[in-house]
């Protein structure tokens, strides 16, 4: 919230006050003020256009900000709020809103001069492995804290999710869990909040959903820590809202090149005939989108891959789709991969 205190005036500040702070943000990029309680609850927002209605209805210097400010302002409520309120926003250039409870105290401002988006989902990373094949460069750190350019390769996927407005990330960790801890804390330098699913045991790819608590939105999305991607995050929760999915896995297309013909065969007979084809597969790639149901499914404290889940849900003939990931993406596991991932750094945009 620190980033954003020079957008705040608390109601009971003058009309003067009022507007030396709307003149010091004049080269911010957005010039409104967010009119405050002293118990921290949003009244109203204050513009420049705000003041010169004012004046011009005959308001002065001795009245004050809460008759100046707009009370019918434009807000989220926590937890209810979708994409397409998002798209809104954007049509009407707005760039800051607050984000509110019930009871409309301030959570925080989405801020969309810094952010791209707002998305209503958690996440959580999975971070207790390992990393047995990048043997020796894992054996004082764990694989997700090696560094990428100038900053650990979990740090890289947590900053994108910082950059679509998730808030609420989750950190799941076993080896070396201390590392990973000391360096993010609880998130408050990133005016995030990240809480930490401590595995006693190795719980598989997916097994430490079942060690979270109540989620904050209906989707949370499951990503492995080890990956170096520029997936489109928005997207892809936009695919997955659309779909009426249970789960959403972003697949790599991988394209097979035959360089013969190709026979289609019924037993013995030939049906068809075709030249040098193409065929294209898609691999799991890591990341999933989930409903707060299929995260039930999880069995408590047990080992269990996403793939066993993607099995049960299909099996319970659940719909589960696929989201072809056509940026870059890097599964960091081995040394190779790793030496790739610093070169490919230097000059892909993430």
């Amino acid at each position: 919230m620190k980033s954003h205190e020079k957008h705040f005036i608390n109601e009971k500040q003058s009309i003067t006050q009022a507007l030396e702070k709307l003149n010091a943000l004049s080269g911010d990029g957005y010039i409104t003020l967010f009119v405050m309680s002293d118990d921290g609850k949003v009244k109203g927002v204050l513009t420049d256009g705000d003041m010169r209605r004012g004046f011009l209805q005959g308001l002065n210097f001795e009245n004050g900000i809460t008759e100046f400010m707009n009370k019918d302002f434009i807000y989220l409520k926590r937890n209810k709020y979708s994409v397409s309120d998002l798209d809104e926003f954007r049509k009407r250039a707005i760039k800051m809103i607050p984000v509110v409870d019930d009871d409309f105290n301030l959570l925080r401002i989405a801020d969309f001069v810094q952010k791209k988006s707002l998305l209503p989902i958690d996440a959580v990373l999975m971070a207790g492995g390992r990393g047995e094949r990048l043997k020796p460069l894992t054996d004082e750190i764990p694989k997700p804290m090696l560094m990428i350019g100038d900053k650990p390769i979990i740090e890289h996927n947590i900053d994108r999710f910082v950059e679509y407005g998730v808030h609420h990330i989750y950190i799941s960790v076993n080896y070396k869990s201390d590392n990973i801890i000391n360096h993010f804390n609880d998130g408050k330098r990133k005016n995030i909040d990240i809480k930490y699913l401590k595995e006693n045991e190795p719980l598989g790819t997916i097994g430490a959903l079942s060690l979270m608590p109540e989620l904050q939105h209906d989707t949370v999305l499951v990503m492995n820590s080890d990956l170096l991607t520029n997936i489109d995050l928005e997207e892809f929760y936009r695919d997955f809202e659309k779909s009426g999915a249970l789960m959403s896995i972003a697949t790599i297309p991988y394209t097979v090149s035959i360089p013969y013909a190709v026979l289609e065969l019924e037993q013995d007979k030939v049906i068809s005939l075709r030249e040098k084809p193409n065929y294209t597969y898609y691999s799991n790639g890591g990341i999933y989108l989930l409903k707060k149901e299929a995260t039930k499914l999880i069995p408590d404290n047990k080992f269990f891959n996403a793939t066993d889940l993607i099995e049960l849900l299909i099996s319970m003939g659940k719909k589960v789709i696929s989201f072809p990931l056509l940026g870059y993406w890097l599964d960091i596991g081995k040394p190779e991969d790793f030496k790739k991932a610093q070169e490919d750094f230097k000059h892909i945009k993430f």
